[in-house]
């Protein structure tokens, strides 16, 4: 989100500042006149007036310290040289109004504190506006650094999730063409819906949780095809807000993380999968039961999955996700909640 307004409402809100100020004196002064008659003679001009025509004097005061002096000269070269700028700035307007006063107005009382304290007055609002301005286009240029970042990192994270994916259900295929040949064409078919997913729609920043679950579905009845009835899989949607959205393919790595380690090995494999919906809160868990006696041989890309997860959740729900890993007796287990 933009820090900062757009110049046409900047300079709106400036003409608006210097509009009040001028209107100021005017509004504030009494509306009652004297009772008893003048005993000197009126002025030509009021106190209220003239106040208001030597703001037009410093209106320039105001833009020359907060783009020259402050810019320029405070921020690149110090205080000390700013001070002496600002003295030759202070002296020249006393002048100016000298100058002015004595053209325009030479019978006229001029207060001259009351003129001192208008100038410094100026002088400290415009500081103070540069200041806080160049703050809060630093901490904008900031936010947009970080905001570059995080998409760069999670762009990255991305790249890694389709590779990923696609070595382990190519490698499955290549099991299921030794041990059953004649399930490798509905296999290959469901990869099919599953990769146009991935090509299609996985780009976009947040997706229906109705698609992301049928994602996981298909994913699922891809792993079924391969496993047959050699594996029991359990799959709940019920409660499940479908208008919500998530961050596309965001849960599919806990659930290849399952089927990777919960089966081979292992006596009656099962795998639980739950992912439910409840007070705007999404909440999704998987359990697939493990052999402790067994010790697998991990490749080099082994944890790429949940590591990738892992940060993306940090990326992108920094202080509304919690994810809770049990590694159990018999039970490997992940529980999500995000919102």
């Amino acid at each position: 989100m933009k820090t900062t307004l757009p110049k046409y409402q900047i300079i709106f809100l400036h003409l608006a500042f210097w509009a009040f100020i001028l209107a100021l004196p005017f509004l504030l002064k009494p509306s009652t006149m004297p009772l008893s008659p003048p005993t000197r003679p009126i002025p030509r001009f009021s106190f209220t007036e003239l106040f208001a025509i030597f703001t037009l004097i410093n209106i320039p005061v105001f833009y020359i310290n907060s783009e020259i002096l402050i810019s320029k000269i405070f921020q690149k070269k110090g205080i000390l040289a700013y001070l002496l700028t600002a003295i030759v700035l202070i002296v020249g307007i006393f002048f100016l109004q000298t100058l002015v006063k004595d053209i325009f107005f030479p019978d006229q009382y001029l207060p001259r504190t009351g003129l001192s304290f208008q100038l410094l007055f100026f002088l400290a609002i415009s500081a103070s506006y540069r200041i806080i301005s160049d703050n809060l286009k630093n901490e904008q240029e900031k936010k947009e650094q970080e905001t570059e970042k995080l998409k760069s990192e999670l762009s990255f994270l991305r790249s890694q999730i389709s590779p990923h994916f696609i070595f382990n259900v190519l490698n499955s295929i290549v099991s299921l063409s030794r041990r059953k040949p004649e399930r490798v064409e509905p296999v290959v078919v469901k990869l099919s819906d599953l990769m146009r997913y991935m090509l299609y729609e996985s780009d976009d920043a947040k997706v229906s949780l109705e698609r992301e679950s049928q994602y996981l579905r298909a994913y699922i009845e891809l792993q079924q095809l391969r496993f047959g009835d050699d594996i029991e899989i359990h799959f709940d949607m019920n409660n499940l807000d479908e208008t919500q959205t998530i961050e596309p393919m965001l849960l599919i790595p806990f659930v290849e993380n399952a089927f990777k380690h919960g089966v081979g090995m292992i006596e009656k494999p099962t795998i639980d999968i739950d992912l439910h919906t409840k007070s705007n809160q999404l909440i999704f868990e998987v359990k697939n039961k493990v052999n402790r006696q067994f010790k697998e041989t991990k490749d080099s890309a082994s944890g790429i999955g949940l590591n990738n997860v892992k940060r993306r959740l940090e990326l992108l729900y920094p202080d509304s996700h919690q994810l809770t890993i049990k590694d159990e007796e018999d039970f490997y287990l992940i529980h999500l909640v995000i919102g």
